[in-house]
């Protein structure tokens, strides 16, 4: 590689052009600005550097299938699949199966809209440019830009590579998605442009400092490319798989190794015993693994996602639903979000005016509508009488310029021909327009304690000798206001245990200003002063993390920052829920645990987050954490009941098999009984439950302890049964108000029982009280399960794939498992209440 080369490859890796001297920056690229590289100089630049455009190697969509299904839960319900298979069971093997497909599609559909982020980004990247080769200005595909490259930028031109201007008077550039900053910022010669900003105003020519991927917003297309993570609700699964997987593989091992010594003493084993003993292991691989509790999650997250849709939330990614219930942190985008994003004007100083409505009558015949200006926009609409500005005919409009900082116009009046010229600018240019010491001290003085407020201010003037002569009237003072809902929806997440720190890309005065405003915490630094400038947003120093975890806010920050403090917060074992609009936004918001978009975002803010607000504001985020921690509940009396569920089939199997030489269901009870148990629970989506008035999680240890010791005594309560039962089929007529006559018989009954004791402990688990008080279950799984419930007690009473039993017995099981039910919630708050004295005792 050339000196030349290394220089700028050196320089626009490092971003080192960016503050570099104008004149230094031009000598590195061996360009004049006058002519431009040469047509073969920007080939061989486009072959080392490669085109301006965003890379990144995307994962086939069928890996990304096959990876669907990897992992506990799924190797366990291949296995079974596999072992249907070898021993013909075709009906279990296609059940299994069919199950097995409706997860990996649910995930490999997830996968494809959360890998829609790098294609909105792309769209946001300049299609053509208009560049200067051998010093004549063409057009050429804004992907063949190189270093070096001279191009000319004008009104409605997205900037195609980050820039240094080199000529022009100005130009007014909206990086507002890129930096998070509320306003056009005004460019002169020197200033940096960076890919994807949009010109507002003027026409500006600039060198090219950096393409592709190391430009500014090639670094935020990397961060998406990397962000994310495996959600809570999936390390729950594999947990709980893990954990069903090590007892079950324990149960099968005792088993198996009991029945080939049985058998070997006996000397009996051969083919068909083997075939046997692996026909049981399917057995308890089937009752071991909680087939559906993939597509029970899925589905009811999915039902939370319908209802958060009619509350103007939609979901994007299912995954989201569960995380926002344990958010305990909510960085918050200021611009739009925490505010209205409208530049209203706020108290204005008066200097030499009669009263308000003079000073801003000046400062709006000062302003052109035309532009659609913010600034100008805000001080004409805050005009009571707006027929004035009909008054007067403009001769001459001067618009602002980074150089004069002013705007200024000559008008006449209609009526009596008044010559009137009127200024609005910086405060002090102005002051100085005026030439007198006294007022320039008293509108500084004004402007610093704005400032100190986070207010930007205006001055305005007059002059009524044709510019001899300068009025100053007053200084006007401009802000963002709060939404009105802002204040309310921050107290009500403070009560709800959730911590809000405001992320943004405006000064930091006007951020802490705001914050007093919505009576948040104002310990806000400025991240451009606080983040080292070789910043790795995946390593954080400690000293950094420690600020990030203890700040109310941060001030001036770029992608990488927002990325950063999101990723630190969660290594220091936050739930994080991050908002934003723009693109600079999208790495934080593929990274969070939420990713929310507020209304208005930009596509790659929208494909990047979890969460897409349709109405502007915070309040819809209170409404979908409220119904987050509802579904949460839910998936989690589930999981507690699946468990407990799972246990007690797996002992029941083993314990009957080594001491009672007995197989207690059969395969086809076990699928029927799967299906009997998980498709109406699928209602549970619909129940009512408890609202947590706190960030709630994953807790295994609890969720795991409760589980096991309800499956604990739902093992004895099923082996009491089935003794009982065994007892009285071996002695036919021994035991007189259990009239058991067959084995056969007594393997329905043990179906019975576990079906209807399954459905009966789900209202256990449901609650942390009785099971007979409020929250009631919803009308939806109330009625599934009494459907559930006649037609398990139809298909044992009139013998459907199963062995008829009377309808007496019938009567006497239920009874039996309802006295249970009462003993199962007694233990139930007993566990509820020792774990909540450990966790005070803890604390």
């Amino acid at each position: 590689m050339s000196e030349q080369k290394k220089v700028v490859s050196n320089a626009t890796a490092q971003g080192s052009l960016e503050k570099a001297d104008l004149k230094d920056v031009l000598s590195q690229m061996q360009v004049d600005p006058k002519v431009g590289l040469s047509d073969a100089e920007a080939k061989k630049r486009l072959a080392e550097y490669g085109p301006n455009a965003i890379t990144a190697k995307e994962e086939p969509m069928w890996l990304k299938f096959l990876k669907d299904f990897t992992g506990p839960i799924a190797y366990m319900i291949e296995a079974a699949a596999v072992v249907s298979a070898i021993i013909g069971h075709w009906d279990d093997f296609i059940i299994i199966l069919c199950l097995l497909l409706f997860n990996a599609c649910i995930e490999l559909w997830q996968d494809r809209k959360a890998s829609n982020a790098l294609s909105a980004l792309k769209k946001g990247l300049a299609p053509n440019a208009t560049v200067l080769r051998d010093g004549q200005f063409k057009t050429i595909p804004a992907s063949q830009l190189v270093p070096g490259d001279i191009v000319k930028t004008r009104l409605g031109q997205i900037v195609p590579a980050d820039l240094r201007f080199t000529g022009g008077d100005y130009a007014s550039i909206d990086q507002a998605a890129l930096t998070g900053e509320s306003l056009p910022v005004t460019k002169k010669i020197g200033d940096e442009a960076y890919s994807g900003s949009i010109v507002k105003q003027g026409e500006m020519t600039g060198v090219v400092i950096a393409t592709g991927s190391h430009t500014f917003f090639g670094k935020t297309a990397k961060l998406v490319a990397t962000a994310g993570g495996q959600s809570h609700a999936q390390k729950a699964m594999f947990k709980i798989g893990n954990f069903l997987i090590v007892v079950a593989v324990i149960l099968a091992l005792i088993m198996v190794a009991f029945r080939v010594y049985n058998d070997l003493t006996h000397g009996s084993f051969g083919l068909n015993t083997a075939l046997n003993i692996l026909q049981f292991v399917l057995v308890l691989l089937v009752a071991s693994i909680p087939v559906a509790m993939p597509t029970v999650f899925s589905i009811t997250l999915a039902l939370g996602a319908l209802n958060l849709s009619k509350k103007k939330a939609i979901v994007s990614k299912l995954s989201a639903i569960e995380e926002m219930a344990g958010v305990d942190i909510l960085c918050s985008d200021k611009t739009g979000t925490l505010t209205k994003n409208q530049l209203t004007l706020g108290e204005t100083t008066l200097i030499d005016a009669k009263d308000d409505q003079e000073v801003i009558l000046i400062g709006s015949l000062a302003s052109n509508k035309a532009d659609n200006d913010p600034i100008d926009n805000a001080v004409i609409s805050a005009l009571k009488d707006q027929s004035q500005l009909q008054n007067w005919v403009v001769d001459k409009f001067i618009p602002f310029d980074p150089v004069s900082k002013r705007i200024e116009a000559h008008l006449h009046q209609k009526d009596t021909n008044e010559k009137l010229w009127v200024a609005k600018g910086a405060p002090q240019v102005i002051a100085q327009m005026a030439g007198t010491p006294d007022v320039e001290k008293k509108v500084k003085d004004v402007t610093a304690a704005l400032a100190a407020k986070g207010y930007r201010a205006l001055g305005v003037a007059e002059s009524k000798d044709e510019g001899k002569t300068w009025t100053v009237l007053g200084v006007l003072s401009m802000f963002d206001p709060p939404r009105d809902d802002s204040k309310a929806t921050i107290d009500e997440c403070k009560r709800e245990g959730i911590s809000v720190k405001m992320i943004t890309g405006d000064d930091t005065a006007i951020a802490i200003e705001t914050a007093k405003k919505l009576g948040m915490g104002t310990n806000i630094y400025n991240a451009s002063e606080v983040f080292p400038k070789d910043l790795d947003p995946n390593n954080v120093p400690d000293d950094l993390a420690k600020l990030i975890a203890n700040a109310d806010g941060f001030a001036r920050v770029f992608p990488e920052h927002k990325y950063a403090i999101v990723k630190t917060l969660q290594k220091q074992g936050h739930i994080v829920a991050m908002t934003g609009d723009g693109v600079n936004d999208a790495p934080a918001l593929k990274q969070a645990d939420c990713g929310t978009a507020v209304a208005g975002a930009t596509d790659a803010a929208r494909s990047a987050a979890a969460l897409i607000l349709t109405s502007p504001g915070l309040s819809v985020i209170q409404t979908a954490i409220t119904e987050a921690r509802k579904i949460f509940a839910r998936i989690t009396s589930y999981t507690i009941y699946r468990v407990a569920l799972t246990m007690n089939i797996m002992f029941l199997v083993v314990l009957s098999s080594i001491f009672l030489n007995f197989q207690p269901l059969t395969a086809v009870m076990i699928v029927i009984m799967s299906l009997l148990d998980d498709l109406p629970i699928m209602t549970i989506a619909y129940d009512n439950t408890y609202v947590s008035k706190r960030p709630i999680r994953w807790q295994m240890k609890k969720i795991l302890t409760t589980s096991s010791i309800l499956g604990v005594f739902a093992v004895i309560q099923s082996m009491l049964l089935l003794v009982v039962g065994f007892m009285a089929a071996k002695n036919p007529g021994s035991i007189s108000f259990f009239n058991v006559t067959s084995f056969s018989q007594l393997q329905t009954i043990m179906f019975l029982q576990l079906v209807a004791g399954g459905h009966l402990l789900l209202f256990v688990t449901r609650q942390t009280r009785w099971f007979f008080e409020r929250p009631f279950p919803a009308k939806t799984l109330f009625w599934a399960i009494v459907i559930t419930q006649i037609v398990a007690a139809c298909v044992c009473y009139f013998g459907w794939l199963v062995p008829k039993i009377s309808l007496a017995m019938i009567g006497e099981i239920w009874l039996y498992n309802i006295i249970w039910m009462f003993v199962l919630n007694i233990i139930r708050m007993i566990i509820e209440k020792v774990q909540a004295n450990g966790a005070s005792a803890e604390k």
